[in-house]
């Protein structure tokens, strides 16, 4: 069936179709301040940013904030440092201090 012969709706979700496509595959950035003043003070700045994209493409430009995010199911990233290790430096940071306590004082 041609694109002439089918109904306005039809041609209408066909194009929000293809716009839907488009704005998956190259994105669409919003981004806008909202600012609350009383007498010309500022007493208030939102900052809005928005990012519309597949995963793919996301990940393309470097963002995949969501694969390390433990609420939505990510792998927590400690990079590399454990309690056990916060343990150990504080440990040894208590250490060089009463060093220092010592060959200062």
């Amino acid at each position: 069936m041609s694109m002439s012969r089918m109904s306005p709706g039809a041609q209408q979700s066909a194009t929000l179709v293809d716009l839907l496509d488009r704005v998956l595959d190259k994105g669409l950035v919003v981004a806008g301040d909202v600012s609350v003043s009383l007498a010309n003070v500022e007493l208030l700045t939102i900052r809005i940013r928005l990012l519309v994209c597949s995963i793919d493409k996301a990940e393309q430009i470097g963002l995949n904030w969501w694969r390390n995010d433990p609420t939505l199911g990510g792998k927590r990233q400690t990079d590399g440092v454990g309690a056990g290790d916060v343990a150990r430096l504080e440990a040894r940071i208590a250490q060089l201090e009463r060093q220092l306590k010592t060959k200062g004082g």
